[in-house]
């Protein structure tokens, strides 16, 4: 049984982990959320020492100078691209709610730490409404972008939507929901479905989300459907009526989520997720940077469904 260290690195929120050949790449929400920075390093275990290399910071005006949210590193057909959220003030809008959209970098140079980034300009939906925690997969011979984003029509603050790429940075096609906050563990303090990820097994893909508040409220729900299924058709899916994550009072670990999943070498599948070791949080959670990324691997069982346990102690 493979125990990394409890927390795996302090201070990096909504973490995600590529692994990409041999390398691994780490990047993360900064508590400052003015800046991209990336680490590399040959194995899980070095990203928590490898030195992290700043490859983007915010502008001073425009519509991506404030709050730079949950990034994630992708490398397509020889391509890497980054995904992240902004907003142009730190205000709230007149629902109460941020104001960030969805924004990609592209890479010009074949290394991600030292290659100049340029700025791709939005990824447009056909909401001009709050948008963030973008991500991306290859599934059934095509490229998929799978994000967060307030519906004018709904109720709450985010729900999950699927579709196409046309491009790294341009969706195709009609966009479908596949998932908006309905039970009472996804609308605790927010109405709230974020932070998707996606993970494959069997004959299962899998998608897991964060909802409710950012305190101790915040846990994960899981989507799943037939991996031959349509993925566009929302019935093809199915969710599970019950959290599969969640804060833990016996090992003092709240809040678990904003997860991705990455593999050691020998392929087992590892939850990358980020939690707290306290409630008491002064003003917005949102500004508290004790959300230390933590590392846990997935148990299968018999049914070829993920168990992800409960989050384990720290470790000193």
């Amino acid at each position: 049984m493979q125990n990394w260290p409890n927390p795996f690195i302090e201070q990096r929120a909504d973490p995600f982990i590529l692994r990409d050949g041999s390398d691994y790449y780490f990047i993360a929400s900064v508590p400052e959320y003015d800046r991209l920075e990336i680490r590399r390093a040959d194995s899980l275990e070095g990203l928590r020492t490898a030195p992290p290399v700043v490859v983007w910071r915010k502008p001073e005006h425009g519509p991506m100078s404030e709050l730079i949210w949950a990034p994630e590193i992708h490398h397509l057909d020889g391509r890497w691209i980054i995904y992240f959220a902004a907003a142009h003030t730190q205000a709230l809008d007149k629902q109460g709610m941020f104001q960030h959209r969805m924004y990609a970098l592209e890479c010009t140079g074949t290394d991600p730490l030292t290659g100049n980034w340029v700025e791709k300009g939005q990824v447009k939906t056909p909401f001009d409404t709050f948008a963030l925690d973008a991500t991306t997969f290859h599934h059934q011979g095509k490229q998929w972008y799978l994000w967060a984003q307030k519906s004018p029509d709904i109720a709450g603050n985010s729900n999950i939507y699927l579709a196409e790429l046309e491009n790294p940075w341009t969706i195709k096609g009609q966009p479908v929901m596949l998932s908006k906050p309905e039970y009472d563990w996804e609308c605790r303090g927010f109405w709230v479905n974020e932070g998707p990820a996606v993970l494959t097994h069997g004959d299962r893909l899998f998608i897991s989300y964060s909802a409710s508040a950012t305190d101790e409220n915040y846990c994960m729900g899981l989507l799943w459907i037939d991996i031959h299924a349509d993925p566009l058709n929302p019935a093809n899916w199915h969710k599970s009526p019950r959290p599969v994550f969640t804060s833990s009072n016996e090992n003092r670990q709240y809040g678990p989520g904003h997860n991705s999943f990455t593999q050691t070498p020998e392929g087992d599948d590892v939850l990358v997720y980020h939690a707290r070791n306290y409630t008491e949080i002064e003003g917005d959670p949102l500004y508290d940077p004790n959300r230390h990324t933590r590392l846990k691997l997935i148990r299968w069982d018999d049914n070829g469904m993920p168990d992800f346990g409960i989050p384990p102690a720290e470790t000193f």
